[in-house]
């Protein structure tokens, strides 16, 4: 179900678009059309509801063929739309736009998942998102089968570098955190870190561009010490379709992936009257 924020930043959207009006489709005569939303290529589909919406602001009827996590083929339909021609078309563009960029990250998403060989692990979304797009961003993560993370900078304390460089040490920081925030996150560059990190209660190690066997001995560090089950791990920053599977067979918890949501491929589709 859309929550009124969603339903705002649809408007807001559509707003942007058509600005004055849509002088082209103007020139049209009053007419009811059915249209068809159709992809061209095989994809996660997502963003449907946000589309249907959409069509619904403008006045339109639009009927969802394939919902939201499904499995979509090369020139399948994937929604259908009724109403009046000139809202149909001064809508598509918009439409659009988010239907296939929700979908390339869902896509893109799943894919990614696919590849990691156990239940353990999860991927995650990061906040390198598109201003004005994360709330969609995101939601296209979990419809790809990954987990959104922090939405925003207020839900978690998350210590990283520069805030270490401005606050003088991670221990000092961490302090401070643990007098106001139940849980937090570090983001560590070395074992070291990481095991004082863990023995001052951060609830999530980010291990910050390590690499697949510094993260094993950065665990076995932590179990030496009988801290690893006090703490959730993190992998970032250097991970691909094509070394996923060896980051996932560290034993981490969490990888966390900012291509996922901005360096997107939009999925291919296409408004045919």
């Amino acid at each position: 179900m859309l929550s009124f924020n969603s339903k705002k930043h649809l408007l807001q959207f559509l707003a942007e678009d058509i600005g004055k009006g849509d002088i082209t489709s103007a020139l049209l005569p009053k007419r009811k059309i059915t249209a068809r939303i159709i992809s061209r290529e095989n994809a996660i589909v997502a963003g449907t509801k946000h589309a249907r919406e959409m069509f619904g602001i403008m006045g339109c009827s639009a009927k969802i063929l394939r919902k939201d996590g499904s499995t979509v083929k090369q020139n399948q339909t994937v929604m259908t739309i009724t109403g009046d021609a000139r809202k149909i078309l001064a809508c598509e563009r918009t439409a659009l736009n988010l239907l296939t960029r929700m979908s390339g990250i869902a896509t893109m998403t799943n894919s990614l998942v696919k590849k990691i060989p156990n239940r353990r692990t999860r991927l995650y979304a990061t906040r390198k998102t598109a201003p004005g797009l994360r709330v969609f961003d995101k939601e296209a993560v979990e419809i790809g089968g990954g987990k959104k993370h922090r939405l925003r900078l207020d839900e978690m304390v998350m210590i990283k570098d520069n805030h270490i460089a401005v606050g003088g040490s991670m221990l000092s920081l961490i302090k401070s955190a643990k007098k106001k925030h139940r849980k937090f996150e570090v983001e560590v560059e070395n074992i070291q870190d990481a095991v004082l990190a863990a023995k001052e209660g951060a609830t999530i190690i980010m291990l910050d561009n390590f690499t697949p066997s510094q993260i094993k001995r950065a665990i076995q560090t932590l179990k030496d010490q009988r801290l690893r089950d006090k703490v959730m791990i993190e992998a970032s920053g250097g991970i691909t379709s094509k070394n996923i599977s060896r980051y996932a067979e560290t034993g981490v918890d969490i990888i966390s992936v900012g291509s996922i949501t901005n360096s997107v491929k939009g999925i291919d589709m296409s408004l045919e009257i």
